[in-house]
């Protein structure tokens, strides 16, 4: 029943019904972006909200992102230090002390994991670029200085780079 072309026919009906849903506002895009910084850079911009993948032809693929919540912003230069599919999550301290109930460890591919199907974690601290669990958050101020992602985009990214991809996070 798989294989069979009825079964392909409905199938690609339902994704595109789907994708139509998604919304132009949550997709990725090809932008002007001549900010001079190297091919293959990440630029989290956290006013905007939105992430950019650096062409080096004066584009960028722009695409949307949470950011973190007043208090909890942060600014600088750090570098990709791991890439994970389906992670498990474990509340940092500070998520933990204010959301005491939380488990100590959360298995990935968890309803309730906030990191979502992908992780690329940042030198230098407990944050990264992830998933999530709560798409509704997406273009928002609300994590504690993660940066989320839609899934899907969180997916195609993760592909594009490497460890130690540079990101700067401005504001």
């Amino acid at each position: 029943m798989f294989g069979s072309v009825k079964y392909r026919a409905a199938l690609a009906g339902a994704l595109a019904a789907g994708l139509c849903l998604v919304g132009s506002a949550q997709a990725r895009e090809i932008v002007p972006f001549a900010d001079g910084m190297a091919r293959g850079s990440i630029v989290v911009r956290t006013g905007e909200r939105r992430l950019y993948l650096v062409n080096g032809d004066g584009t960028a693929i722009r695409y949307a992102v949470a950011v973190g919540k007043p208090g909890k912003q942060w600014s600088g230069a750090t570098e990709i230090d791991g890439k994970y599919y389906q992670p498990d999550w474990s509340p940092p301290r500070e998520v933990k002390r204010d959301k005491p109930w939380l488990p100590n460890l959360i298995r990935g591919g968890s309803p309730g994991n906030p990191m979502g199907v992908a992780a690329m974690t940042l030198r230098g601290g407990e944050y990264a670029i992830h998933g999530t669990n709560r798409p509704s958050s997406i273009g928002t101020f609300a994590s504690y200085g993660c940066i989320r992602m839609y899934n899907h985009d969180i997916a195609d990214l993760i592909e594009r780079v490497s460890v130690g991809t540079q990101v700067y996070v401005v504001r």
